[in-house]
């Protein structure tokens, strides 16, 4: 009988080291989802407290267009500096976001030329484009964007690491390709 509450022991063993690891798996996956279902609930946050394009583009105050997607973890990442930037600068600055994956923003996908996301486009308070934007902006650079909108001053001009200059601002011909800058393409799962 030694040996049968042995191998009752050894089993018992086994086991209780199968759940602290399943347990471990268990709370590693609940801390990475936590923050998953955080960026998706700023994005969805941003997104149903928009205004129409039109309206916001009408109102009086400069606006900012963010095309996005659900699964755009680039837009993810970004929302956090949206939703605290916004707040700041509640009622001075309109943030529009339009979701490329739905066929009702296709004409002004196709019009601002929406090739890869987050893309941001710029207005000022008359509705009139300023510049654009494509990748991830830090907090500091959208902060420095929405003061530039609502001062109507001219939209700034950063550099990336690599020494090279995007363009932010810029006349309704002029915008230059960024680099090194995350982004995604509209509608694929890059």
């Amino acid at each position: 009988m030694t040996n049968n509450s042995k191998v009752d022991n050894d089993l018992s063993s086994l086991q209780k080291i199968f759940l602290v690891f399943l347990s471990i798996f268990l709370v590693m996956g609940l801390f990475f989802f936590r923050g998953e279902f955080k960026s998706n609930a700023m994005l969805d946050q941003l997104a149903k407290n928009s205004l129409e394009p039109e309206k916001a583009l009408s109102n009086g105050r400069p606006t900012v267009i963010e095309f996005y997607a659900d699964w755009c973890e680039a837009c993810k990442e970004m929302a956090p500096y949206m939703v605290n930037i916004k707040k700041q600068n509640y009622n001075k600055v309109d943030v529009v976001l339009l979701n490329v994956d739905n066929s009702r923003w296709f004409d002004l996908i196709e019009k601002y030329d929406v090739n890869g996301i987050p893309k941001l486009i710029f207005f000022d308070a008359k509705g009139e484009f300023k510049g654009s934007a494509i990748g991830v902006r830090k907090y500091s650079e959208l902060n420095e964007i929405f003061i530039a909108l609502i001062s109507n001053l001219e939209l700034p001009y950063f550099t990336n690491l690599s020494n090279s200059t995007y363009l932010i601002s810029g006349n309704n011909s002029k915008q230059l390709s960024f680099n090194n800058i995350k982004s995604e393409e509209p509608r694929g799962h890059g």
